[in-house]
């Protein structure tokens, strides 16, 4: 795989060595077991996979390419690189402003910008719209486009549905930018609708089935569905496709249950005519990141600790998996850990910030899940790593962890 040039302060060479090591001996990610890091007193156990993937990667490395190159210039980005602070914060102190934020609020107007400056588009890609409108200030879009290959490809699996006549079924977070994106191309290729779980595919089969009206549909998913949207002719073919950082499980959930209700209406033997089998759209990482964090809980633990960015979807999708087993803490950062007892953390079901206190296991020795969303640095899980070790005495040091796993 390609090697990206980020800067050296988003690396750490004591995870960069753990993953390394998993490399050498499962080179095709076939053991989703963790890493366990035994310091004596606490033990880490560690996902056989989290942190930077390889469109975050990218999209970093071609953010700071355009500071290089363009040093006379004013830089934007659409909105954030990634759903990470540290990284966003960095690169507005390196002269990069925002456009918008995350759900679309603009900050700065289109008719500020010129066919000078240089605009980034993010990872998570943006809409045919706000391309239209970049291009048309003569703004260059394609050599500053960070669009994760991933989130492409999803695109491609919606124009092969569209030129098939099915109608696509978005499994993501409307409000999200890579649905934002995902559904403007859709769009452009077919009839779209945006589903966000299995309670609303359960409210989509009542239409299907005609148990609830055109009105209910258009209150249900208002503002979800493409423009033009008649459910007595746009139900009767579809595939689904999703937000690639979904939690995979779901997404597999919602395509069997519209299948079944596709056969439901119209029989076994024609559902290949209904419903298209579509392989399922979730990015690598993602998936790779799922299955490192299923792995990490049949081993036996205290608590979790997840690493990343409150608005971080593939992040929140590892919580929601930890918080079925364990107590969870889901960090932005170190600084959010205040002392041995006390430690602040994201409730991103309630939108809301808490403070737990007596959040370390007292038997010895402790055993503390800790693992992080696609978009968190490798550096962020050594400083929560080192700031949980300080509170720990006379444990091994890091190297002679590292020696007891070569």
């Amino acid at each position: 795989m390609k090697t990206f040039d980020i800067p050296t302060y988003y690396r750490s060479s004591f995870i960069s060595t753990i993953k390394n090591l998993r490399k050498e001996t499962d080179p095709r990610k076939k053991d989703f077991s963790p890493t366990i890091l035994d310091f004596g007193s606490v033990q880490f156990l560690i996902a056989r996979h989290f942190g930077f993937c390889y469109g975050v990667e990218n999209a970093i490395e071609i953010a700071y390419k355009a500071v290089e190159e363009n040093p006379n210039k004013n830089i934007y980005l659409l909105s954030q690189m990634i759903h990470n602070p540290l990284v966003n914060k960095d690169l507005e102190e390196k002269g990069i402003r925002f456009i918008m934020d995350t759900e679309g609020n603009q900050f700065i107007d289109w008719d500020k910008l010129t066919k000078d400056d240089i605009v980034i588009i993010p990872a998570f890609g943006t809409t045919i719209d706000i391309e239209n409108r970049l291009t048309n200030i003569g703004i260059e879009i394609q050599k500053y486009n960070t669009t994760c290959p991933f989130v492409e490809r999803v695109w491609k699996q919606s124009k092969k549905l569209g030129d098939t006549d099915h109608t696509i079924i978005i499994h993501g977070k409307h409000n999200h930018e890579e649905t934002r994106a995902t559904f403007s191309h859709s769009d452009e290729n077919a009839r779209s609708i945006v589903i966000k779980d299995i309670n609303e595919t359960k409210l989509l089969e009542q239409i299907i089935l005609g148990e609830k009206s055109e009105e209910d549909f258009k209150s249900i998913f208002q503002g979800r569905y493409s423009e033009g949207f008649d459910i007595t002719k746009d139900l009767q073919k579809i595939g689904v496709v999703n937000q690639t950082t979904m939690l995979a499980t779901e997404t597999q959930e919602i395509a069997d249950y519209l299948k079944q209700t596709m056969t439901k209406k119209y029989g076994k033997t024609s559902i290949k005519e209904h419903f298209a089998d579509t392989r399922d759209t979730l990015c690598y990482a993602t998936n790779d990141n799922q299955q490192a964090t299923i792995g990490l809980l049949k081993e036996q633990a205290d608590i979790a600790i997840v690493i990343g960015g409150y608005n971080s979807s593939n992040t929140s999708h590892i919580v929601e998996l930890c918080e079925e087993i364990l107590p969870t803490y889901f960090i932005n950062s170190v600084a959010e850990i205040e002392n041995n007892n006390a430690i602040n953390h994201y409730d991103f079901h309630n939108d809301k910030r808490l403070t737990s206190n007596g959040y370390l296991p007292r038997q010895k020795p402790a055993k503390i899940i800790l693992t992080s969303g696609a978009s968190c640095p490798d550096t962020m899980v050594d400083e929560v790593l080192d700031k949980i070790l300080s509170f720990y005495p006379n444990t091994f040091s890091k190297d002679d962890v590292l020696a007891s796993l070569s």
